[in-house]
């Protein structure tokens, strides 16, 4: 049996559990797959995060990956953090760096079972701040410089791949080598306020396929968060990962308020399977959603049955599909065999799902960045969050049994 069959019905507990544990965020990135700006009221307490740990624990995670938002602004973030570590859940958070001082680099450096990124979206601050807001590049910078002087080597630069920062691609390789780091890289969904930037900042057919040659050549070591696996028809050589949509099989999300989403991609309604204060908390919903169910039942090929890449790319990703409008059985919007553009060609106008919430705290007028890196967006709100979901491959800790 082949190692992705052992995923094909879900597992008894996620191997990577997304867990949003606030909206607020400092920042204002155009990209925000939550639209994160505002907290909302009805966020968990500590006690309740504190509940949720303990279920997790009893369902043996292997870890937990929270992002936000920007997780560390919530008072009680590394009180939690200390709660599942003492409880041998490993903890990855993501975050833009605002509150990593030296001393805070020293306490991670000191706590095991804690990995941190620091999420940077260009390599430089003319590009990464046209996306992320006007001196996030240099608060990501002076983060990564004090976890590498506090000793704490191994922690994550992770970095959303859009057409502006793809020729970028060895300066990141560089950057991280210069700080301590291991170079992650994701792909850029149309989700969150990621839709109405989508059109703007998703590679091109070109740059897919020198990122694709580029991860081959050069991705030794580098983390893709099994997120590139609808590159594969480019050539013989796959890129390492699931090649399979996880979604309610072996990776879930809870939000600030506690809604369980199949995707950590895709937080819309369509995709909510319950709530951790529903009786039997998160375990129940993991095991007994009727959501999660229908996503472990045999999934055909739909219209890309009889593409000869099919069993390469399986389709593509779920929520870029949902959110450019797209049938779920149908092919990715950017299928590397041109079978999604054609697609998108049919979808009609005003069909598009929108994303069903907005945190952003305001909405100034559209404006463009200055400089000669151009990301014409409609418009620019305020309060995003950083990228999240898995660091690793979710195959990494796994060793299926007969």
């Amino acid at each position: 049996m082949k190692l992705v069959d052992h995923f094909e019905s879900g597992l008894t507990a996620p191997i990577c559990l997304t867990w949003e544990l606030t909206y607020a965020c400092n920042l204002a990135c155009v990209h925000c797959l939550s639209s994160s700006g505002r907290r909302d009221p009805r966020e968990l307490t500590t006690a309740q995060c504190r509940e949720v740990i303990d279920e997790l624990q009893r369902m043996q995670v292997f870890y937990v990956n929270i992002g936000g938002g920007e997780p560390t602004v919530r008072p009680d973030f590394w009180e939690l953090v200390d709660y599942a570590t003492d409880r041998g859940v490993g903890v990855k958070f993501s975050t833009n760096g605002v509150r990593l001082t030296p001393q805070r680099a020293a306490w991670v450096a000191g706590r095991d079972y804690v990995d941190v990124q620091i999420s940077l979206d260009g390599a430089t601050a003319e590009v990464n701040d046209a996306v992320r807001g006007p001196g996030s590049h240099g608060t990501a910078v002076t983060a990564m410089r004090n976890l590498r002087d506090a000793g704490v080597e191994g922690f994550k630069l992770s970095v959303v791949m859009t057409r502006h920062n793809i020729p970028q691609l060895d300066e990141f390789a560089a950057l991280a080598q210069e700080y301590g780091a291991q170079l992650r890289i994701t792909r850029l969904r149309p989700a969150g306020r990621g839709a109405d930037s989508w059109d703007e900042l998703h590679p091109t057919a070109d740059q897919q396929r020198l990122l694709y040659e580029w991860l081959t050549a050069h991705g030794e070591g580098v983390l893709t968060g099994d997120s590139f696996f609808h590159l594969n028809p480019l050539g013989s050589t796959p890129l390492p990962g699931l090649n399979l949509c996880g979604a309610g099989r072996v990776v879930c999300l809870i939000d600030p308020v506690g809604d369980v989403y199949a995707c950590p991609f895709a937080l819309h309604d369509a995709f909510k399977a319950g709530n951790v204060l529903d009786p039997g908390g998160f375990g129940t919903v993991w095991r007994e959603s009727p959501l999660f169910a229908s996503l472990r039942e045999p999934q055909g090929a739909g219209a890309c049955g009889s593409c000869s890449a099919y069993d390469s790319c399986r389709g593509g990703c779920m929520a870029a599909k949902f959110f450019t409008g797209l049938p779920l059985d149908g092919p990715d919007p950017e299928c590397v065999q041109g079978h999604g553009e054609r697609a998108l060609a049919g979808v009609r106008a005003g069909s598009v799902p929108r994303p069903d919430r907005d945190h952003s705290r305001t909405r100034p007028a559209a404006r463009r960045p200055a400089g000669p890196v151009l990301v014409p967006l409609g418009r620019t709100p305020a309060g995003a969050g950083p990228a999240r979901a898995c660091d690793i491959s979710p195959l990494a800790g796994f060793t299926p049994t007969p």
